[in-house]
């Protein structure tokens, strides 16, 4: 399966935030949507950044409940891996599992496309199992 065909199955809703709301912003995002991380953009097409609950982890550590008054630009990972549309995902698995991430943003032409998460990755891969698992069991079975 490809990123694509992914982001069209799960929808192609994507969350920001810009670089300039508070840690708070973010976080209160993060806790009405149920997710772990939030891609920075002022505009909504560029990805600037990407503000995980693990970035937040360890803004407290370094700065207490004064970060959350902090912009999400002095928080975030600057430096984000991203995936293509094309992109297959035992390869976006592959690479996030090298890079120890939970989080792909997808890009196409430099303009943000969508998110992919470890969740993603791992109820696809389970369907696929249980897709083979089904049609070895017809196999056997001679129902095919």
């Amino acid at each position: 399966m490809k990123v694509q065909a992914m982001l069209a199955q799960k929808g192609d809703r994507i969350l920001t935030v810009p670089s300039g709301a508070s840690v708070k912003t973010a976080i209160e995002i993060l806790k009405t949507e149920k997710i772990g991380a939030l891609i920075v953009s002022d505009d909504g097409a560029k990805v600037q950044g990407i503000l995980s609950e693990r970035d937040v982890v360890r803004g407290l550590v370094t700065h207490g409940a004064s970060l959350l008054d902090m912009k999400v630009a002095d928080f975030m990972t600057a430096n984000v891996k991203t995936c293509g549309l094309g992109d297959d995902i035992g390869d976006v698995m592959s690479q996030m599992t090298l890079s120890r991430i939970r989080h792909l943003p997808a890009v196409e032409n430099g303009a943000l496309r969508g998110m992919i998460s470890i969740g993603d990755v791992v109820k696809n891969r389970l369907a696929e199992l249980e897709t083979e698992a089904n049609a070895l069991r017809d196999y056997v079975s001679g129902r095919v």
